[in-house]
């Protein structure tokens, strides 16, 4: 917008409401983060003494480096990269091989494939059949069960589709075409590097929503604790402290394992975010630019 340009009484008006708004917004968002990276560097009796706010009380890296010591956490977070990025490879493959030709306007008969996979959107077959199927296939208790199930997701498809036909023109193909391109050297050597936006918003949807935080599928699928990714660990590693804290006779001792119980659970709340929010600003005019999709139209 011009600064020299002169604003409205209407147009000031929604300024400062959607300011005070937005600032509301971050606050409220912004507080219970910082909470709990207070109550993660302040010592466990500050912590179970409910002294701790916005600001560590007795700083320590105790607990943190009390958490990472433990074997099944390392191996949690090794098996969450290794669903993440293989799994992501997968997710971006699948998903990019289908809404290609999708979005071709020579394609016979998009629209009724496009209907199918609309359809799965609003009917699944549910969580015992699909149990039963993955159980067949002999995919239970493997790496794979945190691979295949979840290879390509209908939204995300449609939204790679739509990007497609919004932004690579269809007389770019025809060019290619007339040059001898094939449609395998169009996909590689034209629409993937013109999709770099939507390439970015996908692996950030895939890598987060489907593999980081794939807590339901691992309790479902999984039984060896070699396989488990981060958020099972994690979950299995609060039970464990609760149960040991109530096989506990002696009051000083257990006074004391609740505190460090309570410290440990901000520390793993900590540790399970924060590779997401170092990944998310660098991909983050991207997802700005690839979520406008279709919004406007020239």
């Amino acid at each position: 917008m011009n600064r020299n340009q002169k604003l409205s009484p209407s147009d000031k008006a929604f300024y400062i409401v959607d300011f005070v708004f937005l600032l509301v917004s971050g606050v409220v968002v912004l507080l219970p983060l910082l909470n709990v990276l207070a109550m993660s560097l302040s010592s466990p009796n500050a912590v179970l003494a409910g002294r701790v706010y916005l600001w560590p009380k007795n700083f320590t890296l105790d607990t943190y480096l009390m958490v990472l010591r433990t074997p099944t956490i390392k191996t949690g977070y090794l098996n969450t990269f290794f669903y993440m990025i293989v799994g992501t490879c997968i997710n971006l493959f699948m998903t990019v091989c289908c809404a290609y030709p999708l979005s071709r306007r020579d394609l016979v008969g998009k629209n009724t494939i496009t209907m199918l996979f609309t359809f799965t959107m609003a009917f699944s077959g549910g969580m015992i059949p699909t149990y039963i199927v993955i159980k067949n296939l002999n995919l239970l208790d493997s790496r794979w069960v945190m691979l295949l199930p979840p290879a390509m997701t209908v939204w995300n498809m449609i939204l790679a589709r739509t990007f497609f036909q919004n932004t690579i023109p269809f007389e770019l193909y025809e060019s290619a075409e007339l040059d001898g391109a094939s449609d395998i050297r169009v996909l590689l050597s034209i629409v993937l590097p013109l999709s770099t936006p939507i390439l970015a918003v996908l692996t950030l949807f895939y890598a987060v929503s489907t593999h980081w935080n794939a807590y339901f599928n691992a309790m479902m699928y999984l039984k060896s604790q070699s396989l488990f990714n981060i958020q099972l660990v994690l979950r299995n590693t609060m039970n464990n402290i609760s149960i040991m804290m109530n096989q506990m006779n002696d009051l000083t001792q257990q006074e004391r394992s609740l505190a460090l119980a309570e410290a440990s659970k901000y520390c793993i709340i900590m540790l399970s975010m924060l590779p997401v929010m170092l990944i998310y600003p660098f991909v983050q005019k991207y997802f700005i630019k690839g979520i406008m999709i279709g919004s406007v139209k020239g």
